[in-house]
């Protein structure tokens, strides 16, 4: 049997454990996002949760999260298959479409500094949501999303 436990299982079957390691840590899904009120298009900015830590790449209030930021949408698998805002690197949306993990993917490379060193990682890309005020959001949407 294969070590690669993600390439023989739907979405669903996985365990906890084996879902949150399939999480890359880039956190790109972790950056705000706007939604135009009149078509519902969705903008992505370059600003990330207060709650982002960005020199460990994690939230720093991970279990907590959905409490805190009532936004905060904890991924499952049917959200995967319904949600069109995850980045296209995202290893939950490349499973649940078939697709190889990247070499870069902690999973392949056995590293997670793989995801920074090969630029996937939103580290020295983005800003504190603490640093933004709320009416200068709109000066953050990116030209294309991650």
């Amino acid at each position: 049997m294969s070590n690669k436990f993600w390439e023989n299982k739907s979405l669903e079957s996985f365990t906890s454990e084996e879902w949150e390691s399939l999480c890359d840590r880039c956190g790109k899904c972790c950056t705000l996002r706007l939604e135009d009120i009149d078509d519902g298009a969705l903008y992505s900015t370059n600003i990330v949760c207060k709650y982002f830590a960005l020199e460990h790449s994690q939230c720093q209030c991970y279990t907590r999260r959905s409490e805190l930021v009532p936004d905060c949408l904890t991924l499952t698998p049917k959200l995967v298959r319904e949600i069109n805002w995850l980045p296209s690197t995202c290893a939950y949306l490349l499973i649940r479409d078939g697709v190889p993990l990247p070499d870069w993917h902690p999973l392949i490379s056995g590293s997670p500094l793989s995801v920074e060193t090969n630029g996937h990682s939103i580290r020295e890309k983005v800003i504190s949501e603490y640093d933004v005020h709320p009416d200068d959001i709109e000066n953050f949407i990116l030209d294309q999303n991650w």
